[in-house]
């Protein structure tokens, strides 16, 4: 079973799992109760600065890929929660959905999350 992903704004389903938030900013327009998040990991975000230079711009997306995984494998904090993250997957053997704010449902940072966290074996 692989980890799924799902706009912030898409419907709350029982078969979402544990709902993990994996942005740094809360998606604007949503209460905390209307979310329904069981984890907000913001330090396995992208950083302000990489998140600016991408701006969701899908010709940048494979090298954006390229820098957000340099990022989670050399930044301590983001490196620490992404652990967590693989914990919290393996714990609920992949039953796990990764909500995030993004328009584009392809090129984001969930979806490149869910091919690392796809790879972990449970």
């Amino acid at each position: 079973m692989p980890v799924y992903t799902k706009r912030a704004y898409e419907e709350i389903s029982e078969d979402d799992g544990v709902r993990v938030l994996v942005d740094r900013m809360w998606p604007r327009g949503i209460s905390k109760h209307e979310l329904k998040i069981d984890y907000w990991m913001k330090q396995v975000a992208p950083s302000a600065s990489l998140r600016k230079w991408f701006d969701h711009d899908p010709d940048k997306f494979h090298e954006f890929k390229d820098k957000y995984k340099s990022e989670l494998k050399n930044d301590e904090d983001k490196k620490e929660q992404l652990e967590e993250l693989k914990r919290i997957v393996k714990k609920n053997e992949k039953k796990v959905t990764l909500i995030y704010g993004a328009k584009d449902k392809k090129n984001n940072q969930a979806t490149v999350l869910k091919e690392i966290l796809d790879r972990q074996h449970v």
